[in-house]
């Protein structure tokens, strides 16, 4: 292949990834057998941060940055007058095993434009899977996106290569995708989400029964919406996410502030900034909903539809719901203790376990990992 050739598209290709946020990697358990490359078990994939806070290093990249369609959001769109380019499937394969040789990577995210059809995409996004994984022999960690569209057949047997499937809600809501896109809909993206969640179930009853069951997507499914595009209240976003983990059992939503580029006057002007710590809100409310036992209605209703911008929501739930306070932490139990402002998941744990041995005094908390600060304006 031509180098210089290469790598112009290398570097148009990488850069229109870059809107995707959905590229975590955890949950990989693909492991390196018969003297092959790779291993997305043991080479640290199943993380997207390592302890030290070190990034996992991925291929990020588009098979093309070519579209049929024309979403306003978009950068690829079809009538934004931008450099295009596209990989062959051979240059992707190459591209990714010479990277990971040098240990430049640890894995494979890739996505795409659509050209021609779903299909005709899907196809090649699969067949990108099929040669690392048969040919090449590649055990590590392939993250590959869904083309809404494409037909059962081609995204059940991409399920059986890819550690990690994902497929972009886009907006939040479906009037807020028409606006912006109204060659799109929502149920292009529940479908496959939908036939991909059942099937990982059917194959996980099958490993019960079969003692040899090949892995179907064993890192799950994740999706993307794009915050501040259209004027969807926080409410909107996250009863939407919320409706997505339960239903499809989803191992993430991400949440993507939206980069103006494009002078449409439906969408922020050009040099308005991303919503940055909007964003941040909303990944701090997801995380509460997954992991310290809240429910969304609790966070987010008719009375208040946004997030406070200036203090974190956990705080936010604390000082509008005062009469749960404050919560003697040598009595309360475990899902009370998450609910204080200032205690984690694994300060609340150890501190369930410490106070078995006595009560609890301020110098014990602050080294159990307490944010006491914050903290001790709720506890007695």
């Amino acid at each position: 292949m031509s180098f210089d050739r290469i790598r112009e598209k290398l570097n148009i290709l990488a850069d229109a990834a870059k809107y995707d946020v959905s590229c975590s990697s955890s949950g990989g358990t693909r492991k390196n057998e018969n003297k092959g490359l790779g291993d997305s078990h043991s080479s640290g994939i199943c993380h997207t941060y390592t302890e030290d806070g070190r990034c996992v290093s991925l291929l990020k990249i588009l098979l093309t940055n070519h579209c049929i369609y024309d979403c306003l959001f978009c950068v690829s769109r079809k009538s934004n007058d931008v450099k295009r380019a596209a990989f062959t499937v051979d240059e992707v394969v190459e591209l990714t095993m010479n990277f990971y040789r040098r240990n430049y990577i640890e894995g494979l995210f890739l996505s795409s434009g659509i050209f021609k059809n779903a299909d005709f995409t899907m196809e090649r996004l699969l067949l990108v899977c099929k040669k690392l994984r048969l040919e090449q022999n590649y055990n590590g960690y392939i993250h590959l996106k869904t083309i809404p569209g494409a037909s059962d057949e081609l995204i059940k047997e991409a399920g059986l290569y890819a550690d990690r499937m994902s497929i972009n809600l886009e907006m939040p809501t479906e009037a807020g995708l028409k606006l912006l896109a109204p060659e799109k809909n929502h149920a292009d993206v529940i479908k496959p989400l939908d036939f991909v969640q059942k099937n990982i179930a059917q194959f996980s009853a099958d490993k019960k029964l079969i003692k040899h069951v090949p892995k179907f997507v064993p890192a799950g499914q994740s999706t993307q919406m794009v915050i501040g595009a259209t004027p969807e209240s926080d409410k909107d976003i996250m009863y939407t996410a919320n409706a997505f983990y339960k239903n499809f059992s989803l191992k993430r939503v991400y949440y993507s502030g939206y980069v103006p580029i494009s002078n449409d006057t439906r969408m922020p002007v050009l040099g308005t900034q991303p919503p940055l710590l909007r964003e941040n809100r909303l990944y701090q409310t997801d995380w509460l909903m997954r992991f310290y036992g809240f429910k969304v209605q609790e966070i987010l209703n008719d009375a208040n539809p946004n997030l406070d911008i200036d203090i974190d929501p956990k705080l936010s739930w604390a000082i509008r719901n005062m009469q749960h306070f404050p919560v003697d932490i040598n009595k309360a139990d475990y899902k009370m203790i998450l609910r204080i402002p200032g205690i984690g998941v694994m300060s609340a744990q150890k501190i369930v376990q410490a106070r078995k041995f006595g009560k609890l005094r301020i110098d014990q908390l602050k080294k159990i990992g307490v944010a006491y600060n914050r903290a001790k304006h709720f506890i007695t």
